[in-house]
């Protein structure tokens, strides 16, 4: 990104933010059809343990960049059509059990093997928002005992996410979410609290936004807006 078009889009986004520090709207960037050029694609990941919201957050998201003119793809990861998608949903509907570095390796595969759609999304659109990245290898790989270096380096050399926001809810809440036809992850409560802790500590390591997932889903998503614009700023 070149200086001209990080200080349009900074003032493209603080713009935003007094307009909706004034009328309480949702709008995310004003005017953005003049040099929309200028704007590389960005990832932006939404983060949490099952339940926390980041399906809702990013159909939310989506909508309102779009309404703004921008163009935008979404992504969820682990994506299940590819063979090594298939072996992870066997995984979690217990039909296949596995050490937890193989199934490390296969959420990371998961990954490169989609690299074409990936990279396809960042050309085609401005923002590309992913239900679960990269992060989510750290927090659930760690809760399983494995090192934190060990599992960036699985991912090292995919696209990286230009902003990531954890959605942190209590376990309880998660559970409230969903009573029924939990996968193995989910039906965890104690393996999800470890990945709670994980995805807290790792956000302050690694300056992930952390937003309270318990708010109304209007509530986080302005949260998020107004993360969005610290990004690039």
């Amino acid at each position: 990104m070149t200086r001209y078009s990080r200080y349009y889009v900074s003032c493209r986004l603080l713009k935003a933010g007094a307009e909706e520090s004034a009328n309480g709207s949702s709008n995310v960037i004003s005017n953005p059809n003049r040099f929309d050029y200028l704007l590389p694609s960005r990832l932006i990941t939404l983060e949490g343990i099952d339940q926390a919201g980041k399906k809702t957050q990013t159909r939310l998201l989506s909508a309102s960049l779009r309404r703004e003119g921008f163009k935008v793809g979404t992504l969820s990861f682990p994506i299940y059509s590819t063979s090594s998608g298939r072996l992870i949903r066997s995984f979690l509907a217990g039909r296949a059990n596995t050490s937890p570095h193989a199934l490390h390796m296969l959420y990371s595969l998961n990954r490169w093997e989609n690299m074409e759609t990936i990279n396809g999304a960042l050309k085609k659109n401005d923002f590309v928002i992913c239900n679960r990245y990269t992060p989510s290898n750290l927090a659930y790989g760690e809760a399983r005992g494995l090192s934190v270096q060990w599992l960036a380096d699985l991912d090292a050399g995919l696209p990286e996410a230009r902003a990531v926001f954890v959605l942190d809810v209590p376990i309880p809440r998660s559970f409230s979410r969903k009573t029924r036809r939990r996968d193995v992850n989910e039906k965890d409560r104690a393996f999800l609290e470890k990945v709670r802790r994980n995805y807290r500590s790792l956000a302050h390591k690694f300056g992930w936004h952390l937003v309270d997932g318990t708010r109304p889903p209007v509530e986080v998503h302005h949260r998020i807006l107004l993360g969005l614009r610290s990004a690039f700023l």
